[in-house]
């Protein structure tokens, strides 16, 4: 069996057309929609909202490190627009259009913390199995899968707000763990909960990781935990006991899948 498994798509359209080819089945780790392109800022949701020099100093704030900046900016820019909640919605159904279109059959996907997925459902055809909570057998292995990010202890997520992002509560993700079955493979956007795995070395900053995760590799001992959310991990493989941890890459700039075979 060779299985491709992409995560932190971020828009990359033609890579994900490509990112199957010569596999048995695809496999998505979430992050999908290119909301803050911090690359190229004219691009992403916001980008084409606002237009690149807008971006360009949310961008800024974000790099320093200013949270209350950032949130009050962010707020101006929803305010400058009479129906903020029906432009955001519109410029992701217009990309899960794309970006749905270009997954081949078998694919087996989960959501990001940037995903809304309860929109999912509607540009998940015939062959696309969209998975949280669930596991699956590909090739003799059972594949599990939670979707979205961990919420910072102590955090609170505005429903209200134009855009929100898929995040959970520890105990939420423990839940959505403890929906599998036993996994040979353990399927996650947002990795286990070891600070090698979490560290970015170009934001300087971890990411949160799931101790759930960590307990359940413990628990089953599967072959592999497949994991993104960090775009560039201080260590994008290790492993745990009889585990391999492999942060799967930033897809949005590598193009290139990580492959499995067994």
């Amino acid at each position: 069996m060779r299985v491709h498994v992409v995560s932190d798509v971020h828009g990359n359209v033609e890579g994900l057309k490509r990112a199957g080819e010569g596999a048995d089945a695809l496999v998505v780790l979430g992050d999908l929609i290119d909301f803050v392109d911090y690359h190229d800022h004219g691009k992403g949701i916001l980008g084409a909202v606002f237009g690149a020099e807008k971006v360009a100093h949310f961008a800024e704030l974000r790099r320093s490190h200013r949270g209350a900046d950032v949130g009050a900016y962010a707020r101006s820019l929803w305010a400058s627009l009479s129906d903020p909640v029906k432009v955001v919605e519109e410029a992701v159904r217009e990309q899960y259009a794309e970006l749905f279109g270009a997954m081949t059959a078998p694919t087996y996907a989960t959501a990001g913390n940037v995903d809304v997925p309860h929109l999912w459902p509607e540009f998940a055809g015939h062959g696309i199995h969209v998975l949280d909570g669930r596991s699956v057998e590909i090739g003799g292995l059972r594949f599990g899968f939670a979707g979205g990010a961990l919420l910072p202890p102590g955090g609170v997520l505005r429903r209200d707000a134009p855009w929100v992002p898929h995040l959970r509560s520890a105990a939420e993700f423990n839940e959505v763990l403890g929906e599998l079955d036993p996994v040979d493979v353990l399927c996650t956007h947002v990795p286990p909960n070891v600070p090698e795995l979490l560290y970015d070395v170009v934001a300087r900053r971890p990411e949160h990781g799931s101790s759930g995760a960590l307990e359940r590799i413990g628990r089953d001992l599967p072959r592999w935990s497949l994991f993104g959310h960090v775009h560039q991990p201080l260590a994008q493989r290790m492993r745990i006991g009889f585990t391999e941890c492999v942060n799967v890459g930033h897809f949005k700039h590598t193009g290139k899948p990580y492959v499995l075979r067994w």
